[in-house]
């Protein structure tokens, strides 16, 4: 069924979640980074990570536990010039993870690649988002990271000792269709920001994406506690290889990231960023003399081929939703969003967003 949008500026959405965040002793800088991925996400329809979902995460998992308003990034030493280590003190996810991808582009640009690993890190939420802006910038980008809660079952178990933990590829592919081709999920069915925003609007879930308390698949979002890997065995290997690299990096065990009890543990998030430069894997020998570009899209042409012209693209919903939103003229958000920014709006005392002074879309 065709839907109901009210149309809201980026820039009146951004003064909102900036103040959400300042209200909740964010520094300024801490405030916009944060607001710049919440945006990002709704202006290309993720929104399973929107502000809302951001805001929750920080009020559920935030100040004083798994987020510290104004920490300070350290650089921890590293014996590889390509290679740099953070500590991150609990800093806002989002402003760590642009830094890194910043740092990252600034090693590729010397050494061709670069990676960034970032220990006691705070979730950053929509990693497509990072490596599209450094795919729109001409660079091959990946990020994973560990989840703030471990609450996916692995295949063939009973309790949940996994995070969603999303891996996020980003690709160079403007000249070929138009878009930075991006793949990016969860490696659970839905991620749990996708049960909180089906519960806002009252729907159900996909079969087999989440168990119930005792264990039993439910579709019911009220109902569900913990959710199930995609793909079976295949979603619950990709889930693994982010808890591996948070254990190389430092990470907590999956289990105790959301129990803040000082046991001599730790209980936060892991990062990891790698950005390549497409010169730095470039082999030369492309057929016919094809340029590196050439050959890109003459790949992504023989893939969208032969009877294959109805495929859709990594990456191309949401750039449609972007298109979009850039023709009704702002971000889109449903009636219930409204009312969820409405309740951000009286806790920092900013001015509510009044519906019937809204524009709609329909559709």
């Amino acid at each position: 069924m065709p839907e109901t949008f009210h149309v809201v500026t980026e820039a009146r959405h951004n003064a909102l979640v900036e103040a959400a965040y300042r209200h909740r002793g964010y520094h300024a800088d801490e405030a916009a980074e944060g607001a710049r991925l919440c945006a990002s996400a709704t202006l290309h329809g993720i929104r399973t990570h929107n502000a809302i979902k951001a805001l929750h995460l920080e009020h559920l998992f935030g100040r004083g536990r798994g987020c510290v308003p104004g920490a300070q990034i350290e650089e921890r030493p590293s014996r590889f010039p390509a290679a740099r280590i953070w500590d991150a003190h609990r800093k806002l996810g989002q402003s760590v993870a642009y830094r890194a991808m910043d740092s990252a582009i600034e090693l590729a640009d010397r050494y061709g690649t670069g990676t960034v690993s970032v220990d006691n890190a705070f979730h950053y939420l929509w990693g497509g988002g990072y490596v599209m802006a450094a795919a729109e910038r001409g660079y091959i980008a990946y990020t994973n990271c560990t989840a703030a809660i471990a609450e996916v079952v692995p295949f063939g178990g009973k309790f949940p000792t996994l995070g969603t933990n999303p891996h996020s590829w980003g690709f160079p592919t403007m000249d070929a269709v138009g878009f930075p081709i991006v793949v990016d999920w969860a490696t659970s069915v839905v991620a749990m920001g996708r049960v909180q925003q089906l519960k806002r609007e009252g729907k159900p879930l996909p079969p087999m994406a989440a168990v119930d308390r005792d264990g039993r698949p439910t579709t019911d979002p009220n109902a569900a506690v913990s959710l199930l890997p995609f793909g079976a065995h295949k979603g619950y290997g990709l889930a693994l290889i982010d808890e591996l690299v948070g254990a190389y990096i430092g990470g907590s065990l999956p289990t105790l990231r959301n129990q803040w009890v000082d046991d001599g543990d730790k209980h936060t998030c892991t990062f990891f960023f790698q950005v390549i430069h497409p010169e730095a894997v470039s082999g030369g020998a492309f057929a016919r003399g094809r340029t590196q570009k050439e050959n890109v899209n003459a790949v992504i042409a023989d893939i969208l081929g032969h009877g294959n012209e109805g495929v859709t693209l990594p990456g191309q919903i949401e750039a449609a939703w972007a298109r979009k939103s850039a023709a009704a003229g702002g971000l889109l958000f449903s009636p219930a969003e409204i009312d969820a920014f409405n309740e951000l709006a009286a806790e920092c005392g900013a001015e509510r967003w009044d519906p019937a002074g809204l524009p709609r879309l329909e559709g």
